[in-house]
């Protein structure tokens, strides 16, 4: 089951964090892996691990929020099955205090990233009538998250391309699906956490853990078996549905 043997994969933000988890996953299933960052380093510490897992991934150095160097690194591509959109940035601020240089870089590389590859992606889906394309949404498009105006601007733009692609290519043989997790144990919470409460880093790891109900931060690998599931042929009848994957944190925070 949940085999991606000789599909054609493109990850983006494949250098760390849930974009890496997915693309070790995807490798483990047989897909031929593209993996897209900006972190020249990072970026090959994941393409030399899924190398000593035995599969031949290729690395690309680009930036998702420049349309025409996504065209041609789709066009060099050739031919893409599946498209996994994790590439993002975060922001703390509220309306009054984001700037618009801070509100501007969220936009860019969160919706307009995302914008560039499905537009780069599904001409191609087309062409083949078929293809699955995953989002990487977030609670934030379902509820209110405290200082995180921006941030919480861009995944609800992510909810409503996904909602929108699902509807305009279902008759193409194109899926597409969004998954929204809660916190999600990565280098960024690490360096968010080194940056802001240095000397506290473990209290404010254990309070931030228990704003899920269920106890914890999620592992990278756990929202990546969920992707790896959406884009499987099991899940052949699923499109247009977004996926809260957040121990609890949208409907039992709920009163």
């Amino acid at each position: 089951m949940f085999e991606l043997t000789n599909k054609t994969a493109v990850i983006t933000g494949a250098a760390s964090g849930i974009g890496k988890a997915v693309a070790l996953v995807f490798a483990k299933q047989g897909a031929i892996v593209h993996l897209l960052d900006m972190n020249e380093h990072a970026l090959t510490e994941t393409a030399n691990e899924i190398r000593e897992q035995g599969n031949d991934p290729r690395q690309h150095l680009v930036d998702v929020s420049s349309q025409p160097a996504i065209k041609s690194l789709f066009d060099d591509i050739g031919r893409i099955d599946i498209l996994v959109n994790c590439a993002g940035i975060s922001n703390i601020g509220r309306a009054d205090n984001t700037s618009e240089e801070d509100f501007d870089r969220v936009y860019t590389v969160n919706v307009k990233g995302n914008y560039n590859c499905l537009h780069g992606a599904i001409p191609m889906m087309m062409q083949n009538k078929r293809g699955v394309i995953i989002n990487l949404a977030s609670v934030a498009s379902n509820v209110g998250l405290t200082d995180r105006f921006a941030y919480s601007m861009s995944k609800g733009a992510v909810l409503g391309m996904t909602l929108s692609v699902a509807k305009d290519y279902i008759t193409h043989g194109i899926r597409c699906n969004c998954i929204s997790p809660a916190r999600v144990h990565t280098p960024f919470v690490d360096n968010f956490l080194a940056k802001n409460y240095p000397g506290r880093e473990q209290e404010m790891f254990e309070k931030l853990s228990k704003t899920q109900p269920i106890g914890r931060m999620a592992r990278p690998v756990e929202i990546a078996h969920l992707v790896l599931y959406l884009c499987s042929d099991e899940a052949s009848f699923i499109t247009g549905c977004d996926y809260p994957i957040d121990g609890g944190f949208i409907k039992l925070n709920t009163p």
